[in-house]
């Protein structure tokens, strides 16, 4: 392994569930993943390093640096069942990078003992979504159905593009080893941080863990959202109207 781990602890899992939230589009999947984690009040358990992250160190308040990193973490759903979150500020710089750094994770997980992989992502629109939907993609059919009762949306061959970065590639190889796995999108503009589009993919973590958590700081940064969107739509509405005098 070319990669740095470094344990907090080793903790003895049973039969997780793996759930990726790392930066992406409209940082969907970031913003659902951690706060689904700390929620859960999930716990550290290992730091990743590698060359692949990008080359630089950040500074907290203190001016203290810390290497770039992802993070696995681990808490219980409402039935006891383990989940294992992969956190962090970046993915890997470069394809190839992003690949290997992938099948690095998974042959932790493997390790673990991992049933399912859940990846969670942004779906962009390019456009101002006022009720963002769940979009998702399987390794089979028996997974999908599963999703579908959740809510969960699967239009026919989209998106069409496929899914990159680490959301697509550990669905990939969790089809390879033969593991269910899903990647859950959620709706979003990709304008910015999409806290209503997460609540969305949130929802659906909530109906699938059985578990029941505060929504309230996830309900209100959606609602300044909306009161961003509102603005957007005046802004191009004004637009529209000046250039009806134009020529």
């Amino acid at each position: 392994m070319e990669s740095i781990v470094i344990y907090d602890c080793k903790p003895s899992l049973k039969d997780p569930v793996f759930i990726e939230c790392l930066p992406g589009i409209g940082n969907v999947g970031k913003t659902a993943g951690d706060f689904f984690a700390e929620s859960l009040k999930a716990k550290r358990f290992a730091m990743i390093y590698s060359k692949h992250f990008p080359s630089q160190v950040l500074l907290d308040d203190d001016n203290i640096v810390e290497m770039m990193n992802n993070q696995l973490w681990f808490a219980k759903d409402a039935g006891g069942r383990d989940i294992i979150f992969l956190r962090g500020d970046c993915q890997g710089s470069t394809q190839e990078g992003q690949f290997d750094l992938c099948r690095e994770m998974m042959d932790i997980l493997i390790g673990y003992g991992v049933t399912e992989v859940i990846t969670l992502g942004g779906y962009g629109t390019g456009t101002i979504v006022d009720s963002p939907r769940v979009f998702g993609a399987v390794t089979d059919l028996k997974i999908k159905k599963e999703y579908k009762d959740l809510g969960v949306e699967f239009p026919s061959g989209d998106p069409s593009a496929g899914i990159i970065g680490a959301s697509g590639i550990f669905v990939g190889l969790g089809k390879l080893y033969g593991i269910p796995s899903v990647c859950l999108m959620g709706e979003t503009s990709g304008y910015f941080v999409d806290y209503k589009s997460a609540m969305a993919v949130v929802n659906v973590l909530v109906n699938k863990m059985k578990v029941v958590i505060d929504l309230k700081e996830l309900r209100e940064r959606s609602e300044q959202i909306d009161e961003l969107t509102a603005k957007v739509r005046e802004i191009e509405g004004r637009n529209k109207q000046d250039l009806g005098y134009i020529g």
